[in-house]
């Protein structure tokens, strides 16, 4: 019977390690930034919810991953070998029935949270499906635009089950999902470069791919501009924004100064970082300014 039972524990282990490979990669790109602005954008909230919003995110997160990474198996076997499907944790067959059942168990979690996290998780399903069905990773500047408007969704329903009493989104709430959504398609590149070798060898077009340039000079001006819109929008301290556009500065100069793999994925640690303390304004604006 003891056997028996460690056996079971064992494999119910491992089903659990395979679901959370498909979103071990965007742990800190993603989760971890979008729960934080949840938690900065929301109304009210309690320190609790913080569970809630990362359970919603982290389950839409996987519901995206999941039909991404059947799509091309072939070229994660080359790329990306630690991922469930070419690791040959799961066949492509059972996760393409995962990706499915996702859908539901994502509309009826939402359906808990209102109406407002219900439409983000639809809007978020349909888009899902057009970006893959699409190949998203294959459309060039208009993979910006769209992981863009998927990123909002994210933070619309992150921020709705963040919220503490009748759960919704304000106006400064939406106001900072359009901001971020916004400064998110102008310079989420930044997580393209240290995969620019790759891209070009299996055609994925991506900004640095097709303006390798333009493309790293923008890093250098768009971040710091942002840093100073930002700061200025949620009403910053003149200290904080100083250190807020001096530290984009830095990040967006490592991307023209700097042009190795190694380097890339450094600086796009930073720019995950950056981007991670953008998130904060808006809760900075709610304690000094808000009602």
């Amino acid at each position: 019977m003891l056997s028996q039972a460690l056996v079971r524990a064992d494999s119910i282990a491992r089903h659990l390690e395979t679901v959370f490979l498909f979103t071990k990669a965007d742990v800190r790109t993603t989760l971890i930034p979008v729960t934080i602005f949840a938690l900065s954008a929301a109304p009210m909230h309690h320190p609790t919810r913080a569970l809630h919003a990362a359970l919603w995110i982290w389950f839409h997160l996987l519901q995206f991953n999941i039909s991404n990474q059947i799509q091309d198996p072939e070229e994660d076997r080359k790329n990306k070998p630690s991922r469930p499907i070419p690791a040959h944790r799961i066949s492509v067959d059972s996760a393409a029935d995962m990706r499915w059942v996702m859908v539901p168990v994502c509309l009826m979690l939402s359906l808990w949270y209102g109406t407002q996290a219900l439409l983000s998780s639809t809007v978020f399903a349909v888009l899902t499906i057009w970006y893959n069905e699409l190949h998203g990773d294959k459309m060039g500047l208009s993979k910006n635009v769209l992981t863009a408007i998927l990123y909002g969704c994210l933070e619309v329903g992150g921020t709705v089950a963040a919220g503490y009493r009748n759960s919704h989104i304000d106006k400064a709430g939406a106001l900072a999902v359009v901001l971020s959504s916004t400064v998110f398609a102008t310079t989420l590149h930044a997580q393209d470069f240290k995969d620019e070798v790759g891209d070009r060898l299996t055609g994925r077009r991506t900004l640095p791919t097709i303006f390798p340039k333009a493309a790293r000079f923008s890093m250098m001006l768009g971040i710091p501009l942002w840093s100073f819109a930002l700061s200025c929008i949620w009403q910053i301290d003149t200290l904080s924004t100083a250190a807020f556009v001096t530290y984009g500065a830095f990040v967006g100069s490592r991307f023209v100064m700097y042009n190795t793999v190694g380097a890339d994925k450094q600086s796009c640690k930073f720019y995950s970082l950056w981007y991670s303390l953008g998130h904060l304004l808006p809760g900075y604006w709610r304690y000094f300014y808000g009602v």
